[in-house]
């Protein structure tokens, strides 16, 4: 948690931007895994912590701009709460750490609403993604759960979005720290993998260290021998010697704030001819774009950039052939690198995912694209100081893919299906890196993590 005095001037600037009405942020709660008292990790909505830092369950607030006035509803833990948890502090010293001065009772917030829709003041939410806090937004509000996030307040969000995009220094600073911790996280695995192993038990050994030295991961981590799978969370398979696996995991910072990073390596730690050439086409990709990236750089034109230099690593390999700009822009590259090249970062692994990636990923220069592949990127919009965001292209054969596009013609004139489909084994490499941008151009977060082919290798072969 960072000194109240950031949090006070975060509420105050968000009070400039909604002129009048309540604002209400709702805490998360635990959540039961089987039983009441067996609950999962306890996780505090990252809207909440941007503006109270409050990390504990059952609290919600409320910003009363036409009366200036900032409230912190929880509720005290009884003797018998105390028998089982230990002494905690008291809600009112709680909300003094974030520099709110009055509390009450977690049941009064229901009463404060009620009056409030009754005199027709605006109730301003952000979109509810706990199916807990939506039925809560239901019996404040009388809103249909159904409808909850259709009354989600578009000011609200923007204002929100606006402000956390741009990260402060102490904000840098903490994902820096998730990255550091990263860092351990994947020279550990290359070393730990070897041949013969399951990839549950890397799996497991990573998240020891994301528990151990931070504050557990802060997604479930893809560690797998099948890299074609983008989000492939089944650690069943064994390793076998000449597979390459992909590590696509981050943590999370005792602040929550996060890092995601992905490393493709080989089990055995040495590329084959093949995978070293298909792997230095990526590499060149990352590196490309983190190059490309400044201020005012449209993000969208750095994806493509990126999609370029696979799409001429792919000519070289065979599999692609024609004039690159024009497969990019029919988006024939998309067979092999089918998602964007990054997302932002910060207090969300996917940051401020749940207010709707068009309300801060694009504007209203920058549309969506309907474009397989080009849709996927996250954030397309100018970049800007401060901004934190991943850089994380791929190049995947996807065999059912393959032959849908293939049943098709589609892009034959380029793409050769002929030598595309003597890939079809091979899975995929992602190369993922966290960056803020600069005045001048961009920084990539943290102890540099082993991407070359030289370095990803040495760490590989010296195994524990």
């Amino acid at each position: 948690m960072f000194n109240a005095k950031t949090y006070i001037q975060r509420r105050s600037e968000l009070k400039k931007k909604i002129k009048n009405g309540l604002i209400l942020f709702l805490g998360n709660n635990e959540a039961p895994m089987n039983y009441t008292d067996n609950t999962y990790h306890f996780r505090q909505d990252s809207t909440f912590l941007y503006y109270f830092g409050l990390d504990r369950a059952e609290l919600a607030a409320i910003i009363d701009v036409d009366e200036d006035k900032e409230i912190v509803f929880g509720n005290d833990f009884t003797i018998d709460m105390i028998v089982w948890m230990g002494p905690q502090p008291t809600i009112k010293q709680h909300a003094a750490k974030c520099g709110v001065k009055i509390t009450k009772p977690l049941s009064e917030l229901e009463t404060i609403c009620t009056n409030a829709v009754k005199q027709g003041r605006k109730i301003q939410f952000i979109p509810q993604y706990r199916y807990d806090n939506i039925l809560t937004i239901q019996r404040l509000l009388g809103i249909s759960p159904k409808k909850v996030n259709d009354y989600a307040s578009m000011a609200l969000i923007q204002a929100a979005a606006e402000q956390r995009l741009v990260k402060s220094k102490e904000e840098i600073a903490e994902i820096e720290k998730a990255v550091n911790i990263a860092y351990e996280m994947h020279t550990a695995a290359m070393r730990f993998t070897k041949p013969g192993m399951y990839e549950r038990e890397v799996a497991g050994f990573i998240e020891g260290l994301a528990l151990s030295l931070g504050n557990g991961l802060a997604f479930p981590p893809i560690f797998s021998r099948n890299v074609q799978t983008l989000h492939n969370h089944y650690y069943g398979n064994k390793l076998k010697d000449g597979d390459l696996v992909v590590n696509d995991s981050g943590v999370e910072a005792v602040s929550h704030y996060s890092s995601d990073i992905t490393r493709t390596f080989p089990v055995n730690g040495k590329f084959t001819p093949v995978q070293k050439f298909i792997y230095e086409i990526v590499l060149a990709a990352n590196m490309t774009a983190i190059n490309e990236i400044k201020p005012k750089q449209n993000y969208k034109s750095i994806h493509l950039k990126a999609a370029e230099v696979i799409t001429d690593g792919l000519k070289a390999l065979g599999v692609m052939k024609g004039n690159t700009k024009d497969a990019v822009e029919a988006g024939a590259h998309a067979l092999f690198f089918p998602h964007g090249l990054g997302h932002l970062m910060g207090l969300d692994v996917h940051d401020m995912e749940n207010y709707g990636e068009n309300n801060f990923g694009y504007d209203e220069k920058t549309k969506r694209s309907t474009q397989f592949g080009l849709k996927s990127l996250r954030y397309a919009r100018p970049l800007v100081p401060g901004v934190v965001l991943t850089v994380e292209p791929g190049i995947y054969f996807i065999p059912e893919l393959i032959d849908k596009w293939q049943s098709e013609k589609k892009f034959s004139e380029f793409i050769n299906y002929a030598k595309v489909n003597q890939f079809r084994k091979f899975s995929g490499v992602r190369i993922e890196d966290d960056i803020v941008v600069t005045n001048n151009g961009c920084r990539v977060l943290g102890k540099p993590i082993p991407k070359t082919v030289d370095e990803v290798e040495a760490v590989a072969s010296d195994k524990i």
